[in-house]
């Protein structure tokens, strides 16, 4: 267990834009920041963080809360691993108690496998470094390659004896299950053909150099390994098979060491190995990341997408690859992002390149080879159609093809104007083109649509106007009041209700200062007026009880104390507000008031339109005891006349003509 104190430090010390800002690619916003959604697929930004506040709100999904809340939501953290990974930022030293047996036992199995993953790592770092046959085999392999013992140990590189099963006896010896080891894949478990119950188990990655697979925070997920023996039944690659952490699609080998860099630079070059990331990093180019093998996924694109709009795609001199490779471009081109290609002379890779050359060597190839996508696909596939009209025709509907992929509509004009300069063909007859490919993909998704009504018909019912829950919004605004003026002292009204000369009931104002948690509290406490909603009732409770045991009140240390659901619902309450900073009013000369401006009004307005609320909540329930039965209802009228007249003098307070 960790302490309270580490605890409370690592929340004093974190700065939630520089954590955001790992994962995500911040821009200012007035006191805030913004950015695009980390958590669904979006082009437009409608994810806020709040310096100040020390709380983030993602609108696209609805999920918020504090620089714990979204290390937890990111990366899968549990809540010590998150305040570990702080601690880790901010070099805090962890002060722990020892877990207990049973609290190990209740590890979730996700944190299980991660363990069994970050061992791995470290015992194929051991056996590279430390055996005899690590030294003289896998070190020596990196060597070659022009590794530095620095980067090596950087990229936490190793390697697995050629032996079945050193690696799943030696976890099994330090207590680790045989289930997590098969669910992560390092070890793979047969029957025994002999039959009966018993089991044989292997090293998937005997004989094999490691590359670890990071997640964005730096955790193992998987392995890469490549075999160093000509066995031709042996793959010469091997990844991690797909688990509850390791999803190849969603993941770039080296994004952790080039997540910074890549936002720093506003730019990611994309390769295809892991030497070539290696290589180019060990060069001084950080802002580097393969896609490990695989085909280029969205989930990928995006991932990048959330650090930078803009990629370069490096490949090596194969021109069969290249054409291979055109097609993840398209992918990028659809999340709106920013393309540039570069390709490297024949014979050369970027692995192979950054070795045989210096930096600078290296970063002016790069600026001076790297092409927009249109100019590059237009060079690269022009060269086969020279002489052939037909082939023409077909090279320039599939940059035309690639074109409209593009979201932008001024990006695609301008793309289509370079394109029929470069091509020699007129405007007209591109963008003919690119309208004959919207209409028949509109077409398609028409045709697909009506296909699914038919076979399923369901008639669309009529979209409903949605009830405004006024107590719910009430109650919400209490809490928030609270949360960000509580411990403020104010000048309020409070309004008297006395008799005058003439026997009528009239609201007299009396100035009193009190603190806002007091009036709220009081004012309440008064009317016997209770939350209705659980949690904002909950959160109620907690924030008055902060507030008058505390000399200080600060929001970060206040959520720091609370369960996740609370820490989500508190930031949605208190970054309700910025959503609409993500329209950008300023520009269109409209400027919201701020709520500093008149805090005592805010609070005593929100407290009387509740007290407004509930009496005529009353005033109906009354009502409505009259119709149940046919006695005499004096009383009750009389009750009701009371609470009308009492409304009518509130809603003359608010300034509210009544019907």
């Amino acid at each position: 267990m960790i302490s309270k104190s580490t605890i409370d430090q690592v929340y004093e010390t974190a700065k939630l834009e520089e954590v955001i800002g790992d994962f995500v690619q911040l821009k200012k916003s007035g006191s805030n920041f913004k950015g695009l959604s980390p958590f669904t697929d979006e082009r437009t930004p409608s994810f806020m963080v709040s310096p100040v506040k020390q709380i983030w709100k993602d609108f696209s999904s609805g999920k918020g809360g504090n620089v714990v809340a979204f290390l937890m939501e990111h990366e899968h953290f549990t809540y010590p691993e998150a305040i570990k990974y702080l601690a880790r930022k901010y070099n805090i030293e962890i002060e722990e108690t020892e877990r207990t047996d049973e609290e190990k036992a209740h590890a979730s199995e996700r944190e299980s496998l991660y363990l069994v993953s970050e061992f791995a790592q470290k015992y194929y770092s051991r056996i590279l470094w430390e055996s005899q046959l690590g030294k003289a085999i896998g070190l020596s392999y990196f060597k070659e390659r022009g590794f530095t013992d620095e980067t090596i140990k950087k990229f936490e590189l190793g390697y697995n004896l050629d032996l079945w099963d050193a690696f799943t006896n030696e976890a099994l010896d330090k207590g680790y299950q045989l289930e997590y080891l098969e669910k992560t894949g390092l070890t793979i478990v047969k029957q025994d053909p002999q039959g009966g119950s018993a089991i044989r188990k292997f090293d998937r990655f005997k004989a094999r150099v490691l590359f670890p697979i990071h997640s964005m925070s730096g955790r193992v997920l998987g392995f890469g390994g490549r075999i160093l023996t000509n066995d031709k039944k042996a793959a010469k690659y091997l990844n991690s098979p797909e688990s509850d952490i390791y999803h190849k699609s969603k993941i770039l080998y080296g994004i952790y060491f080039a997540k910074q860099a890549i936002a720093k630079k506003d730019n990611c070059y994309l390769v295809e190995g892991y030497t070539d990331v290696i290589q180019f990093f060990q060069r001084g180019i950080h802002n580097v990341v393969a896609s490990s093998g695989t085909a280029l996924t969205p989930e990928q694109i995006r991932l990048i997408n959330r650090l930078t709009p803009n990629i370069t795609v490096l490949f090596d001199g194969d021109a069969a690859g290249l054409r291979a490779s055109l097609r993840g471009i398209d992918l990028i081109l659809e999340q709106g992002m920013n393309v540039k290609v570069c390709s490297f002379p024949e014979g050369e890779d970027p692995d192979s390149f950054a070795k045989n050359n210096e930096l600078e060597e290296v970063e002016n190839y790069l600026k001076e080879n790297s092409k927009d996508f249109i100019q590059f696909k237009t060079s690269l596939l022009a060269k086969d159609a020279a002489n052939d009209p037909i082939k023409k025709a077909d090279t320039i509907r599939e940059i035309v093809y690639s074109i409209s992929r593009i979201p932008d509509r001024i990006k695609r004009e301008i793309y289509i104007q370079e394109c029929s300069q470069i091509m020699n063909i007129s405007e007209e007859v591109l963008f003919n083109t690119l309208a004959q490919i919207g209409k028949k993909e509109v077409a398609d998704a028409s045709k697909k649509s009506s296909q699914k009504q038919k076979a399923f018909e369901v008639v669309k019912p009529e979209k409903q106007q949605e009830r405004v829950d006024v107590q719910y919004e009430l109650e919400r605004r209490i809490i928030e009041l609270l949360l960000l003026y509580g411990k403020e002292k104010q000048e309020f009204e409070d309004l008297i209700l006395k008799e005058n000369d003439e026997g009528e009931l009239v609201l007299e104002p009396e100035s009193t200062e009190a603190k806002v948690y007091e009036k709220v509290y009081l004012d309440l406490q008064e009317d016997e007026i209770e939350l209705t909603h659980s949690q904002f009732r909950s959160i109620y409770y907690l924030l008055i009880e902060n507030l008058n045991e505390n000399e200080e009140f600060s929001i970060n240390s206040f959520l720091s104390n609370l369960d996740h659901e609370m820490v989500n619902e508190i930031s949605s309450i208190l970054m309700e507000d910025e959503k609409y900073a993500l329209h950008n009013w300023e520009s269109k000369d409209i400027y919201p008031k701020e709520k500093e401006a008149g805090i005592s009004q805010l609070v005593s307005e929100t407290i009387l339109t509740l007290r407004c609320y509930l009496i005529k909540k009353r005033i109906n329930s009354l009502q409505e005891s009259t119709e149940d039965s046919g006695d005499d209802h004096r009383q009750i009228l009389e009750e009701i006349m009371n609470y009308l007249q009492l409304n009518t003098l509130l809603n003359k307070k608010l300034n509210r003509v009544l019907s």
